[in-house]
């Protein structure tokens, strides 16, 4: 069994609230990649939990013995544990984690009230992915897979230089935890093996739908974005951000990412009861 990794960050839910937002962090990442629009969500009244996916926030040991199959259970048992307590849940998810919340919106289409997907990635197909991409393509066995790695970029996603340079900073620093500087193949593969899953589910999609991608992306190009558009079958919105690149959540548009989540789910969902109160 994949080793399990305790929940790092759900905020406490605000007194009466009834509208619950599940955030899905992405592949290789951790709830951290979510911190910013978590605690914006929780300042304006919503129940926000951020699980950790199975064998993530570990070793490179504990991802590999991992399968989608696991890190879709991770995020079903957050959609689940909302639901007991919240009259409807929005999903929000980066990356992989965008994919994770299509499925959960396929497979629980009465669980999820709406999505907010930052950077959805089907196709590894960014500017910056190795060439040998389309070489891995043909590779459909694990002990296959476990032959190739793909680097982590030296940006690590993130247009800010400034928080780049922080970011680099705090891993260089004694105590920091190991971040993995490459995407085990294994786990490139299940990712895969995720979106052919999911890609025949997506017409039949019909809850509401926020992408958020950047122009500039290095993982995953704007046209991942442009084909969930065109084929989910309820309303799709999309916003291209200018200024960020892959890690939306974090970079310098961090902020109108919040705002337009916010403006999605009020949209949505009605007034939370902070927002009735202060009516």
């Amino acid at each position: 069994m994949p080793r399990q990794t305790e929940n790092l960050l759900t905020m406490p839910p605000p007194c009466g609230a009834r509208t619950g937002v599940l955030l899905v962090h992405g592949l290789c990442g951790s709830p951290t990649e979510m911190r910013f629009i978590a605690n914006g969500l929780t300042r304006a009244g919503y129940d926000v939990h951020c699980p950790v996916l199975a064998g993530h926030c570990g070793s490179e040991a504990d991802l590999t013995e991992t399968t989608w199959q696991d890190w879709y259970a991770s995020a079903e048992a957050g959609l689940l544990e909302l639901a007991q307590r919240c009259d409807r849940v929005f999903v929000g998810g980066l990356s992989t984690g965008a994919v994770l919340a299509l499925m959960l919106a396929a497979r629980h289409p009465h669980k999820v009230s709406g999505l907010s997907l930052y950077s959805p990635t089907l196709w590894l197909n960014g500017r910056r992915v190795p060439w040998y991409a389309a070489l891995f393509r043909l590779i459909r066995t694990r002990k296959l897979a476990k032959f190739f790695r793909f680097p982590a970029p030296l940006d690590f996603g993130i247009k800010d230089e400034r928080l780049r340079t922080f970011i680099k900073n705090a891993l260089a620093a004694p105590g920091a935890p190991v971040i993995p500087f490459a995407t085990p193949g294994i786990a490139v593969l299940e990712r895969r093996l995720l979106v052919e899953a999911l890609l025949p589910m997506i017409g039949a999609i019909t809850a509401p739908v926020l992408m958020l991608h950047p122009r500039e992306d290095d993982y995953a190009h704007l046209s991942n974005a442009a084909y969930l558009q065109e084929r989910l079958g309820g309303p799709a919105e999309l916003v291209v951000l200018d200024d960020s690149y892959h890690l939306v959540t974090v970079d310098r548009q961090r902020g109108v990412v919040l705002d337009r989540t916010l403006s999605f789910v009020r949209r949505w969902a009605g007034p939370t009861p902070r927002t009735q109160a202060v009516a």
